[in-house]
């Protein structure tokens, strides 16, 4: 059979029971106020391995053959499927290969080094390291775990609807990342199968919507590119179990863009406390940005991981509050003479605004004789701050 039932995913919850966690489901009364609704967080970024990845790992090993376990496992993830199947495999003592792809967060290839696997770096993208693991299956023989497009994972990960089910069984609207669509699969037939007048809605990168894109079309296609800070969903060709399932069983998918979801990751660890990657910050970025209608309702945002690199985190902050009106660089040209740029920082100072950094530049062909130009970085409160903020400039008579 190819299709997913209840029954197995029942029988998923009591096989991982003894690895994963059930993740709390978080009221969060700041994100209620902004969205009219009523947020609930699972908190899957709290889980084993940093993602709900391990529950369909675990699953799928807990089934294998013992020819398959002394064959080893094999996977191709772009970091949180690849700590799942090494933690799940390494619990057992069965050896685990993955490959990953090139640019995958260092955190996650580190993880997944560290829960003793080995790791194969290859390729640009999800698509590109699965396809060299099938080349290394063929070489080695050892058992392909898919990330998405198998019964037993996606049974595994819809253990995380019976969880939702039983910590809110008055649950309305439940949003859920997709990048293959393993997720949303198991999560989409766990609810509707038990309640199916609850909304089950999926949220891609505007810039990887291979599903979105295979539902239009009638049948999964490859993307031209999936290029997102959500490396988590980055899949340029959803799954054909995944895209049957979720023709069925979801209803409707929509997506969100690079800013919004730094806005998502940055609001999401000013408010929350919390740390998001970005496919799994997907949902809150749309129930922020009203993508979807919420109003009245008990709303539950699956926070699917929270594997970011630290590094990446910086940047995506500084995105973040570029988005939300929090940051602004402004560039103007002063008269070379001492004094101009104390006048202009002053005038910053009594607009209540911070300078963060401050380039002035004389010697530049761009800038006029007897001028200098000034590069300014500042901290602002809102749209409307940088807004009054520009007035004063024109009213001063700064270009900018």
């Amino acid at each position: 059979m190819n299709t997913l039932t209840l029954t197995q995913i029942q029988e998923a919850y009591t096989n991982i029971r003894s690895l994963v966690q059930h993740t709390p489901l978080d009221y969060s009364g700041s994100f209620s106020s902004l969205t009219s609704s009523e947020i609930y967080l699972k908190l899957e970024n709290l889980q084993k391995t940093g993602s709900f990845k391990v529950r369909g790992a675990a699953n799928k090993i807990s089934k294998l053959t013992l020819q398959d376990k002394s064959r080893g496992v094999l996977a191709s993830s772009a970091g949180n499927h690849a700590q799942g199947v090494a933690l799940a495999a390494s619990r057992r003592g069965i050896p685990a290969t993955i490959v990953m792809p090139v640019g995958a967060p260092l955190t996650k290839v580190e993880a997944t080094k560290g829960y003793g696997a080995n790791v194969v770096l290859y390729g640009n993208v999800y698509d590109d390291a699965y396809e060299k693991a099938k080349e290394i299956q063929v070489e080695s023989g050892a058992k392909f775990i898919h990330p998405f497009d198998d019964l037993d994972v996606m049974a595994g990960q819809g253990t995380i609807g019976l969880e939702i089910l039983q910590d809110l069984p008055e649950v309305n609207t439940v949003l859920v990342p997709i990048g293959g669509g393993g997720l949303i699969s198991g999560i989409a037939v766990a609810i509707k199968s038990l309640k199916p007048e609850v909304r089950v809605l999926g949220v891609q990168a505007s810039e990887a919507a291979s599903m979105r894109d295979a539902l239009k079309h009638g049948h999964p296609l490859t993307i031209k590119t999936a290029n997102t800070i959500a490396d988590g969903i980055a899949v340029k060709r959803a799954g054909n179990l995944t895209f049957e399932h979720i023709k069925h069983w979801v209803d409707d998918i929509v997506t969100v863009s690079e800013d919004e979801i730094s806005a998502a990751i940055l609001t999401f660890l000013e408010r929350a406390k919390g740390i998001s990657e970005g496919a799994g910050a997907v949902a809150l970025a749309a129930a922020l940005q009203g993508k979807v209608n919420l109003a009245g309702q008990k709303t539950v945002l699956v926070m699917s991981g929270g594997n970011i690199d630290v590094n990446f985190l910086a940047q995506i902050i500084e995105r973040g509050l570029r988005t939300i009106g929090r940051s602004m660089v402004v560039r103007t040209v002063l008269p070379d003479k001492p004094g101009s740029l104390e006048k202009l920082l002053n005038l910053v100072a009594e607009e209540q605004a911070n300078v963060v950094t401050v380039e002035q530049v004389r010697y530049d062909l761009s800038v006029p004789l007897r001028y200098v130009r000034v590069t300014m970085t500042l901290e602002t409160q809102n749209y409307s701050h940088q807004e009054k903020l520009l007035q004063r400039f024109r009213e001063s008579g700064y270009p900018y």
